[in-house]
């Protein structure tokens, strides 16, 4: 479908842009960031919780869903929106990223990828097509693309062919879905750390009727100075009224680092992750701290005052320590709430700060703030 992607604002000084496009469900502001529910369910947090924290849009991972519960068992319960009672879009990643993380597990051929389940050892055998299929019986709004990453530093050559094969492969996608009026379809890039690889991939790819494009094979072995440098030579060279999307990127600094230069969606499993192992971003974004530190074993104050989240106004930090320390469920879901309402809260300053122009002076200062570990430009 046509995403409709609207253009709103541009930052004269960066590459920074404010919009909005349609799917299905409704209309998506950009800049975004999208948790990641990659079985159907955003670790720990209820559809109606994300839907208070203003989650617009959220993840599924077509090569978990095709393993557990099956597109037998999809088709009969309607779907990820309706399993998972989830009213807003969803986006979907196509199994491409388990090319990569599941190297052990996988036999790459021109014709698609035969998976050795990381599960029980059956086997999965995804295509483009394949991917198309499960995708649609997700019922995701957004489809990607199967393609073949390969890690950021592997040799020229290896890009090249992984390069060429994730251009045939999209190729074959756009010609397999069926419901194009109902499911837009992405286009990821790839190239590695070369320059000359991604204009060539941006160049091949924009070439057909992509709804959207995500700059791929990034976080993936690279320095993050490196993973700057690819997005600065790329994002702001695809097409300006198609939205641009980076996968699996990353920290609150990094959004903010990529919306400088001109992306507009992300996502990552770091904020959920993190919560589950009691890594908590603070500051909006700015710092983190490790709640298992016994220096806030009897703090009564919250783990942030500035935040505006729900656990934050209920709960003292020395609370949450304890349920952490005794593994107690409910913790899981309270800092998950924390985290996610720190990366959506942090993506609608961005956007406010576009609306009223002040975007550059924004990211300046909250880059100059950050933690000296984060503080990488």
């Amino acid at each position: 479908m046509d995403v409709k992607y609207r253009l709103e604002a541009k930052c004269p000084k960066t590459h920074a842009r404010l919009g909005r496009f349609t799917t299905t469900r409704g209309e998506v502001e950009t800049p975004i960031f999208m948790p990641v529910g990659t079985l159907a369910s955003v670790k720990g947090v209820g559809p109606d919780e994300l839907e208070d924290l203003g989650a617009q849009i959220i993840l599924g991972n077509t090569y978990h869903l095709a393993l557990r519960p099956g597109v037998e068992v999809l088709n009969a319960l309607g779907g990820m929106h309706e399993m998972a009672s989830w009213r807003r879009s969803i986006l979907t990643d196509s199994g491409g990223f388990q090319v990569l993380s599941l190297s052990k597990f996988r036999k790459v051929t021109e014709e698609g990828v035969t998976f050795r389940s990381h599960i029980d050892g059956s086997k999965l055998y995804l295509t483009p097509e394949e991917s198309m299929r499960i995708q649609e019986a997700i019922g995701s709004d957004i489809m990607m693309c199967l393609d073949h990453l390969e890690p950021s530093t592997a040799p020229k050559k290896v890009h090249e062919q992984a390069l060429a094969r994730t251009t045939r492969w999209s190729i074959r996608a756009l010609e397999a879905r069926k419901y194009p009026d109902k499911q837009a379809l992405f286009g990821i890039l790839q190239g590695g750390l070369d320059f000359e690889l991604r204009a060539r991939h941006i160049e091949e790819m924009c070439a057909h009727p992509f709804d959207g494009f995500a700059v791929g094979g990034l976080s993936v072995g690279e320095s993050i100075p490196q993973m700057y440098e690819v997005l600065e030579a790329s994002a702001p060279h695809l097409p300006e009224d198609k939205p641009r999307y980076l996968m699996g990127v990353g920290t609150p600094q990094d959004l903010v680092a990529g919306v400088m230069r001109g992306i507009d969606m992300f996502d990552c499993v770091m904020p959920t992750r993190n919560a589950r192992k009691g890594t908590l971003f603070v500051n909006g974004g700015r710092s983190k701290l490790n709640l298992r530190n016994a220096k806030f074993a009897k703090q009564k104050a919250p783990l942030d005052e500035s935040c505006g989240c729900s656990t934050c106004a209920r709960y003292s930090a020395g609370y949450l320590r304890h349920l952490l320390k005794c593994n107690e469920l409910l913790v899981y879901r309270l800092l998950s709430v924390h985290n996610l309402f720190v990366y959506l809260e942090l993506m609608r300053e961005i956007r406010r700060q576009l609306r009223a122009g002040t975007f550059a002076e924004f990211a300046s200062a909250f880059l100059r703030d950050c933690d000296a570990e984060y503080a990488i430009l």
